[in-house]
């Protein structure tokens, strides 16, 4: 058994003893895919999937949550503890319309449970009002700030909301095999609030046109902690959820499975948690793992929130069923194994 290493004047001959390949096989049938060395456990944080609530998982979802995935099962199989985390969009503006909507066509949501059957037609039915009817705009404003004083109303609609996605969310999991611990933005509302108090006490705020913003270090752009209305931001959720994985979590090792089109972002996070001392880049890893979007046929990312998207259950289903007439075709069916 050999191979063979082309060179640009010609070949080297590389020849595996039999004895040391018969070893190494029946090592491996006996015994199975042994896991290096590594050294000491470590604890390792994947954020990966990610969609947004109230939208469906579209093709572009489909590259993170494998990946990231992949990379959970590698963590695992060296002897890691790893965490794995969906950090879905489950809090902000759009759940006003959306919460506005329901009340408007479930009028009795809080006693009977809402047929949503499609959640993408009800967001863009919700979406359009927002766009186009001043005063369902204005309400949808005022559902906000209850959804955020927790007006257990509100809060219901809420759930209503989140729990038909998440239905729908599993089916592609259960599909894929994925298993996935939901912690959304909703759950570090209450640490933003530090957050912002932290960068204020080391002096490391700035304001403009009533925001407030951070200058991290060698970055080009700033981050927005807290918006002129007093909000927060995906800039102060991002930094909650960093900061909560570093000390709550422990974590040696936190790895961000998002598209590339983040990079600039994520770079900016993690500068912002050195400058502010969270953690030293020597002793804990925290990297933007990245990859390329998918696009459309303009050639554009897609965007759930216009609903062009090609549903990502769609693919799937389409995949199992081109595969199985491939199968049928050859009359695989008909083979013993």
């Amino acid at each position: 058994m050999h191979t063979l290493l082309e060179l640009p004047y010609g070949f080297i001959n590389v020849h595996l003893n039999k004895e040391f390949v018969s070893k190494l096989l029946t090592d491996l049938l006996v015994n199975g895919v042994q896991p290096p060395l590594v050294g000491p456990k470590r604890k390792v944080v994947v954020d990966f999937s990610s969609p947004n609530i109230a939208k469906e998982m579209h093709v572009g979802h489909l590259r993170s949550t494998i990946i990231g995935d992949s990379m959970c099962r590698l963590f695992e199989f060296v002897g890691y503890d790893v965490l794995r985390l969906n950090h879905v969009g489950d809090w902000g503006t759009q759940f006003g319309m959306l919460i506005a909507h329901l009340q408007d066509k479930f009028p009795d949501y809080l006693v009977v449970s809402p047929p949503i059957g499609d959640l993408q037609a009800f967001y863009k039915e919700s979406k359009k009002r927002f766009d186009e009817e001043e005063a369902f705009k204005k309400r949808a404003y005022e559902c906000v700030v209850q959804l955020q004083s927790h007006n257990p109303e509100i809060i219901k609609a809420w759930n209503l909301i989140c729990d038909v996605s998440r239905k729908e969310f599993q089916k592609i999991y259960d599909c894929l095999d994925i298993q996935l611990i939901e912690r959304g933005e909703s759950f570090y509302q209450d640490m933003m609030v530090d957050v912002v108090k932290l960068f204020e006490e080391k002096g490391m705020t700035q304001l403009d046109e009533g925001r407030k913003i951070v200058f991290p270090p060698g970055c080009s752009l700033p981050l927005t902690i807290e918006k002129s209305d007093g909000g927060y931001t995906y800039d102060t959720s991002d930094l909650a959820a960093l900061r909560q994985r570093i000390f709550d979590e422990k974590a040696d090792m936190i790895i961000y499975v998002v598209d590339s089109g983040q990079s600039v972002h994520f770079q900016t996070i993690f500068a912002a948690a050195q400058m502010i001392g969270w953690y030293d880049p020597k002793k804990i890893r925290v990297e933007h793992t990245g990859f390329g979007v998918v696009l459309g046929e303009d050639k554009k990312k897609f965007k759930t929130r216009s609903g062009e998207t090609v549903r990502l259950i769609d693919l799937l289903n389409e995949g199992l069923k081109r595969s199985m007439e491939k199968l049928l075709a050859k009359e695989r069916d008909k083979v013993d194994f």
